[in-house]
């Protein structure tokens, strides 16, 4: 290397499509001093692809600070235009561990982790003790960074969001995804009829719900609660055994007199939109009636969830067009509508709603 100043990265070589390409271990504390992100330092064609959403930062930032002793985070992908040398540690290892050490004066594009970089730079201002541990960064060599929007392209090409249902399943940090999880284990009909992978059901499924919708619905009954109060834990289990209960339909098909299809096709009362609804109410109650509430609870067996019943469900769960609508408005409307069902006192915000969208119609 011509340049005498350089950085020095512990890294292995590996090859892809007859490239040489390098993983390092970058020191979180140079992270965001290393990588270019600023879009004043980034050529324009590269800007527009690489606009943050500034909104994922907090909570990335509050996921590290809150598990500083067991944060765990995948490689960042970069591109690396400028002088670099590998030198292997030894040849019993084939050469292809050692050090690589790279110009200063070299320009580093992250394509993969712009989202984690930025946190890490927020975390490392609160608790600058992370600076000394390391993220793998993945480095392809890449002159004049021309390859790099391909490789942007390529890596969100094949990407796959992991299901809403799933990463509630595999999370047991979340206080609620918890006690969701074992509400599913001690209600016998949840545990039967909750599709605990996917985010929506089939046309055939076998289920009723969705383990992301309940756990939605447990985020609406938690709210000015605290999730961690057995209290509050208990509440959440006795709503749900409150609407097993009462739920007729529902029970037509924990009774095996009509199977989880048809039921879907004849009802609305087991979908997204109702039990987020219903989560709303059933808060309402706990906070407003805690000694009453499951009685009051219990009345949802007068109201007619027929999926005809248009004149009380159009526009608040079935849209125009007579397809179920999952919008937050559309759970807030029929949330309106079963409190009244229910004899239960709206508040202003609620009022104000129900007289917008009258204006709408």
């Amino acid at each position: 290397m011509k340049n005498n100043f350089f950085y020095t990265f512990p890294s292995i070589i590996g090859k892809q499509a007859d490239r040489d390409f390098f993983v390092i271990m970058c020191p979180l504390s140079i992270l965001s001093k290393l990588f270019i992100f600023n879009e004043d330092e980034l050529p324009p064609e590269h800007r527009a692809q690489r606009i943050l959403n500034k909104s994922r930062i907090p909570e990335i930032t509050s996921y590290i600070l809150n598990n500083t002793k067991d944060y765990v985070f995948s490689s960042v992908t970069a591109s690396i235009d400028g002088e670099f040398q590998f030198i292997p540690f030894d040849e019993t290892l084939n050469n292809k561990i050692g050090t690589l050490n790279v110009s200063m004066d070299s320009r580093l594009l992250i394509n993969d982790g712009q989202h984690r970089r930025a946190a890490i730079e927020e975390a490392l201002k609160t608790f600058p003790e992370l600076g000394d541990e390391t993220i793998s960064v993945v480095l392809f060599i890449d002159e004049g960074l021309n390859r790099s929007k391909q490789i942007f392209a390529d890596l969100n090409k094949h990407a796959i969001n992991v299901s809403k249902s799933i990463g509630i399943l595999y999370d047991s940090r979340d206080p609620i995804a918890i006690v969701t999880k074992s509400i599913l284990e001690e209600n016998i009909y949840l545990k039967n009829y909750t599709d605990k992978e996917n985010p929506s059901l089939s046309k055939f499924s076998p289920k009723l719900f969705t383990l992301s919708s309940i756990n939605e619905t447990n985020k609406k009954l938690s709210n000015k609660l605290n999730i961690k109060d057995p209290k509050t834990i208990k509440f959440i289990k006795d709503f749900w055994d409150v609407l097993c209960e009462n739920m007729i339909e529902w029970k037509f098909v924990f009774d095996k007199h009509t199977n989880p299809h048809l039921f879907r096709t004849d009802y609305i009362s087991s979908n997204g939109v109702v039990l987020e609804a219903l989560g709303l109410v059933g808060n309402f109650l706990y906070i407003d009636n805690p000694s009453n509430w499951k009685h009051k609870l219990s009345n949802v067996k007068g109201i007619d969830w027929h999926r005809s019943n248009l004149e009380d469900w159009q526009h608040r769960v079935i849209g125009p067009n007579g397809r179920i609508v999952k919008s937050s408005t559309y759970v807030k409307l029929t949330n309106n509508l079963i409190k009244m069902k229910l004899n239960l006192p709206l508040t202003k915000e609620e009022l104000k709603l129900e007289r917008d969208c009258k204006k709408e119609l």
